[in-house]
């Protein structure tokens, strides 16, 4: 099996080569893992597990070549994250023609289009599955038939990095292990967290669980001994697993062995922030949760230290950066959960005021880690990061908004009776842009370009969802149809309708997916805007959100203006704002090649309506 990673080849075998020399773990690693094991589940349950652990990773090891082994001997974590770096977001199955595998179209839409522009595709969940869209996992080691096959998926190495999703929090109601959990197989019956009855949690203790969704927490199913009552953090078909029990966290390790053995360079991790209940706790961010994405982080640094882990955690600012954990032991991304919602009010509102004030405050994490900006999602527009940053005011009106937009809010359990907004429900063009309005079409995409190009200029690596590249606007049948507010930005597109647009200049999908991708050319030439490159948010006015890069050998600046009100502005760009170490005053833009000299050190630049401008020095073009 090949693979294609971080610009050379490495391989796979096919089946494990048991007549080479066996793994042997570092021991400052293995101690660190021991210590991890014994912290979760005591000194000897703890020590037994790490033998179980280690076999497993020899036999991992025993699939690699040793052109791979060679090749990781090179890799560096360091480099692992570029300016080049842009990632798509997808379904497998977004994108339909008759007569075709999913997975086969995507490959060519993506062949045609978009490789040059995007280096990774996160590939969304591809397993079978029983509901919400992909994320009921019923058997994590096999590919949707529906979608195509493990071939199909590799086959993708050739051109781009892949993220593949672990699902790690929970399992569908109807997956094998569930099944052999209701017919009382001893290996499982701890695989889940289970009580005889809802009243062994006390109201208290029910309180106090934070959780995403407004549902009962404890789900009755039917074992071959009787009524069981399950805990089921999101929905009474995704059926949470219990780490508690040591043999969930080596089978999960075995999992995620097997995506790196397929070709993942990054991993999701989806929902970990509810991987371990205990009562008594709001069961949300606990310490045995982030053991266990160290554990992982552990055993990837030791057997496929090209594989990052990224974790996905809709919870408040603070809390959402801690499985960063000390910037070099947890994970080498994060979702950036408050962008999406501070860019939809900063355009709402035509004040940059906050998320310019947020942005300041955004440190670089360590040379290995950094931030996972993206908008829009196959999800939603989170609005939990912001509940520190925006006002209950300012998050109330950004909902309203969004519902005279067309889209929906789902809500969170507080856990005292009442609900709060968790998740807007919304296309993000259709977030951005009302419908029934009397603006141009022209202010409406550039509005909506604007708004993405600040995802494009933050210090991380950028995410756009495929709907997010094209522009797509509300889908609300497929909300009738489903009876899910999620499927609004999860609408399937004809392959023939596709390339139609695409192949249209005056569309609007043509339109917008031409100018992003120019954008996105331009953002991966430019060592300024690597992801751990130095960022300054300049005050400059409440119109405008400015950032400023400087690239990690401090020779290049890109200053970022970008009008984010619906009204002409007229700057006063003091130099000394921006100026650099070789003194040089003329400033190029990137994108309209327009070239700006001071009078009186001040360059004064009018940007029109929802203008971008992307500021370099001239002896740097």
């Amino acid at each position: 099996m090949k693979h294609k990673g971080l610009g050379q080849q490495h391989f796979h075998h096919l089946e494990p080569d048991y007549s080479k020399t066996i793994f042997e773990i570092p021991a400052d690693i293995e101690k660190r893992m021991r210590k991890k094991l014994v912290f979760l589940y005591g000194e000897k349950v703890g020590n037994e597990s790490f033998d179980e652990v280690l076999r497993t990773m020899q036999v991992y090891f025993a699939y690699k070549s040793d052109e791979m082994i060679a090749w990781e001997k090179k890799f560096k974590p360091e480099h692992r994250f570029t300016e080049r770096d842009v990632i798509l977001i997808t379904y497998g199955d977004l994108v339909r023609a008759d007569g075709e595998e999913p997975l086969d179209t995507l490959a060519e839409l993506c062949n045609e289009y978009l490789k040059g522009v995007f280096n990774t595709l996160h590939l969304l969940p591809f397993f079978p599955y029983s509901s919400d869209r992909g994320f009921a996992v019923m058997d994590f080691e096999e590919v949707d038939p529906h979608l195509g096959s493990w071939e199909d998926i590799t086959s993708l190495k050739s051109d781009f990095k892949l993220m593949f999703d672990g699902v790690i929090n929970h399992v569908s109601s109807k997956s094998r292990w569930f099944q052999e959990f209701l017919n009382q197989k001893s290996y499982y019956k701890d695989f889940f967290t289970v009580f005889s009855t809802k009243e062994e949690i006390s109201p208290d203790h029910l309180k106090i669980i934070v959780r995403p969704r407004t549902s009962d927490v404890l789900t009755e199913f039917r074992t071959i001994y009787g009524p069981r009552m399950v805990w089921t953090t999101f929905s009474p078909d995704q059926i949470d697993l219990n780490y508690k029990n040591p043999n969930v966290l080596i089978k999960m390790l075995e999992i995620l062995l097997l995506y790196v053995r397929r070709g993942v360079d990054i991993i999701r991790m989806d929902a970990v922030t509810y991987l371990w209940e205990e009562l008594g706790t709001s069961s949300v961010h606990l310490e045995q949760t982030h053991v266990c994405i160290k554990f992982f982080r552990d055993v990837l640094d030791a057997v496929a230290p090209h594989v990052a882990l990224i974790t996905e955690t809709n919870v408040p600012h603070a809390e959402n950066i801690s499985y960063f954990g000390n910037g070099t032991d947890e994970a080498q991304m994060v979702y950036n959960f408050a962008l999406p919602p501070l860019v939809l009010h900063t355009f709402q509102t035509g004040n940059s005021t906050s998320l310019a004030k947020w942005a300041a405050k955004l440190d670089p994490v360590s040379d290995t880690a950094t931030y996972f900006n993206f908008l829009d999602s196959h999800d939603g527009i989170g609005v939990m990061a912001v509940k520190k940053i925006l006002s209950e005011n300012d998050i109330e009106q950004m909902a309203l908004n969004v519902v005279e937009h067309g889209g929906y809010i789902s809500y969170k359990d507080n856990g005292d009776g009442s609900i709060s907004p968790y998740e807007l429900n919304i296309t993000w063009y259709s977030a951005i842009n009302r419908e029934d309005d009397d603006e141009s079409q022209d202010l409406k995409i550039k509005r909506y370009i604007a708004s993405r190009a600040i995802a494009l200029v933050m210090m991380g690596v950028p995410g756009i969802y495929l709907h997010g590249l094209l522009g797509s606007k509300n889908d609300a049948e497929a909300v009738i149809n489903e009876g899910q507010t999620r499927s609004i930005n999860r609408k399937t597109i004809g392959k023939k309708e596709l390339l139609g647009e695409l192949g249209d200049a005056t569309s609007n999908i043509s339109r917008i997916s031409n100018q992003l991708v120019i954008l996105i050319h331009l953002r991966r030439k430019e060592k300024a805007f690597h992801p751990n490159a130095k960022q300054e948010i300049p005050d400059i006015s409440s119109d405008v959100f400015a950032v400023k890069r400087t690239s990690l050998d401090k020779k290049e600046s890109i200053l970022s203006l970008i009008n984010i009100s619906n009204h002409e502005t007229e700057i006063d760009l003091d130099m000394d704002l921006i100026k650099n170490s070789n003194g040089e005053t003329a400033l190029f833009d990137l994108i309209t090649k327009i070239k700006f000299r001071p009078e009186n050190n001040l360059i004064r630049i009018k940007l029109q309506p929802y203008d971008i401008y992307w500021l370099k020095f001239e002896s740097n073009i």
